[in-house]
């Protein structure tokens, strides 16, 4: 099985190099996340999918620099970027007809935001890791509460307790040993 990092570094290579498959895989693979999130704030569907074009624009430009190293995931950085522009195009509106943005800063603004985006992916893989040091029946557990906002009687009757309230108790038991659990590995990661 391929490394998941080789695959974005291969894809931003076809990207780079101009492959056409390559530039329709980034594009619809993340158009929906970006534009999505456009439009949640405050953008219409055309503001996002002028605002995506720009972002993978800026991508291609930005892989075909030699020095060019991408340190998160394709998803992560054209989401900061398409963040970045759409919070750059309020602001330009607020301004006002005819006073230009000052666009000092942009490259600090794009690294920010992927470096918020890479700390919550990094985040989220120490979850995903916690809950598989877990283990069953927790995992199930917990997914099925957090995740799939099932209710207790619906817990309850799935994992075989006899009531809610000791559902509830298990989940609670549960909940505290992920936390012992993912507390110990970041206090690790960070020594």
């Amino acid at each position: 099985m391929q490394n998941p990092i080789d695959i974005e570094q291969q894809l931003l290579a076809e990207l780079a190099g101009g492959g056409r498959k390559a530039t329709e895989q980034v594009y619809k693979q993340y158009y929906k996340m970006v534009t999505v999130w456009i439009q949640q704030n405050g953008g219409s569907e055309e503001d996002a999918a002028d605002i995506y074009q720009e972002a993978v624009t800026v991508l291609f430009e930005k892989a075909q620099s030699e020095d060019f190293r991408l340190t998160c995931k394709i998803g992560t950085y054209l989401f900061a970027v398409g963040k970045h522009l759409w919070y750059k195009k309020v602001q330009q509106i607020q301004k006002g007809p005819g006073r230009l943005g000052d666009d000092e800063g942009a490259d600090w603004a794009y690294e920010d935001d992927i470096k918020s985006h890479q700390e919550r992916e990094s985040h989220y893989a120490q979850l995903d890791s916690s809950l598989d040091q877990l283990g069953e029946p927790c995992r199930s557990l917990l997914k099925a509460f957090y995740q799939q906002d099932k209710s207790m009687i619906e817990i309850a009757a799935e994992f075989g307790y006899t009531n809610p309230d000791n559902a509830k108790t298990q989940k609670y038991k549960c909940l505290m040993r992920l936390r012992k659990i993912f507390y110990g590995v970041q206090a690790n990661e960070n020594i």
